[in-house]
């Protein structure tokens, strides 16, 4: 990048370093302030500012910047398989060739060994309203989702040309991450469980230890199917709603994988398990009938409904692991969602849709 843009901390996100990123686009406009307006330290340090120009309004004034993590925990689960620098190779490659609605990019630059640091312009400025990890969606809310995650995922859906051209997706950096998981699996479950207690009915921790130390075949299994472009961590916090619209924000996960994942991980994490019981069937048709709208031939609905059950999984060990970590997510947020998705794993006996 011709402008240096890292910054290490919150502090570094000045008028000097704001002005860096301006001539990324415009090389005479000038930034005369930046105020910070809020931090959250989590996955991610998330750093919202003000910033003062004299150039256009198509040059945002409300920012998102995302660093790497200043607690240390989430930090050294991040930083290895380069979570960051992923999300912003996404927005400087791949994000124009996503149909459904992301924040705007200003600019990004990663150093591997030496940092990353992603500017975005702030959903806010538009009107637009940021979702929280624990908001409980209608049904007609998760409906709106569903539709737009089974646009996104039409769009990639087995298109060998786009894989190839984005094959780094499936690169070094995605199997190094895995690699992880399937490393640490076991152990963080462990504490997990531990920390979680009696959220989690106590026939699902045998079955949990089963998958954390099996991890390795029931990914395999997970990945078998047809691939498309998954967002990989689609949670209600990862929203945002514009003219009562959805879209998705943190692409850290994004990745090819199987489609109805990501359906799986939103309506077990947004949904009360009330909301998702009832609801549940209708949303799935809806994914189904949305695919076909878009040319994707022969979706089976007990097919989706069985590869459905078996990606709960996933939510659940990321919520589980999260909490053995620590400082992931606000912790009475975190046991809400391990709440939710530990439900519907018990409800749809998840553990059973995987051949270990």
């Amino acid at each position: 990048m011709k402008h240096d843009i890292l910054a290490r901390r919150p502090s570094d996100l000045n008028a000097d370093w704001a002005q860096r990123v301006v001539n990324c686009h415009c090389s005479h406009v000038t930034v005369s302030r930046v105020d910070l307006v809020s931090v959250d330290i989590g996955t991610t340090t998330r750093v919202r500012i003000a910033v003062e120009h004299d150039g256009p309004a198509t040059i945002s004034r409300k920012w998102f910047v995302k660093l790497p993590s200043l607690a240390w925990r989430p930090r050294l689960i991040t930083a290895l398989p380069g979570l960051l620098h992923t999300e912003i190779r996404f927005y400087n490659e791949t994000v124009q060739a996503v149909p459904i609605a992301v924040p705007g990019f200003l600019a990004g630059q990663s150093k591997p060994g030496k940092g990353a640091t992603l500017v975005l312009n702030d959903v806010t400025e538009s009107g637009a309203t940021a979702g929280n990890p624990d908001d409980a969606l209608t049904a007609e809310c998760a409906a709106l989702v569903i539709k737009q995650l089974a646009r996104l995922h039409a769009s990639f859906w087995n298109k060998f040309d786009l894989m190839q051209k984005y094959a780094w997706l499936v690169g070094p950096i995605r199997q190094l991450e895995d690699h992880l998981g399937t490393a640490l699996a076991a152990p963080l479950m462990k504490r997990g469980l531990r920390q979680a207690e009696k959220l989690i009915p106590s026939p699902l921790h045998a079955l949990a230890m089963n998958y954390a130390r099996q991890r390795r075949r029931a990914m395999r299994f997970l990945s078998g199917r047809p691939q498309t472009l998954v967002h990989h961590d689609c949670h209600p916090g990862n929203l945002f709603w514009s003219q009562s619209q959805p879209g998705l924000l943190d692409w850290q996960l994004v990745r090819f994988g199987e489609g109805i994942g990501d359906v799986a991980y939103f309506l077990a994490t947004a949904l009360t398990p009330e909301v998702r019981r009832n609801h549940e069937a209708n949303l799935l048709a809806i994914y189904a009938e949305e695919l076909t709208n878009r040319g994707i031939e022969n979706i089976d609905s007990e097919t989706l409904r069985q590869r459905y059950r078996a990606h709960l999984v996933y939510p659940f060990e990321a919520m589980v692991v999260s909490l053995a970590v620590g400082g992931m997510i606000k912790p009475e947020t975190n046991r809400e969602l391990i709440r939710r998705v530990a439900t519907a794993v018990n409800d749809l006996d998840a553990f059973a849709a995987i051949p270990l």
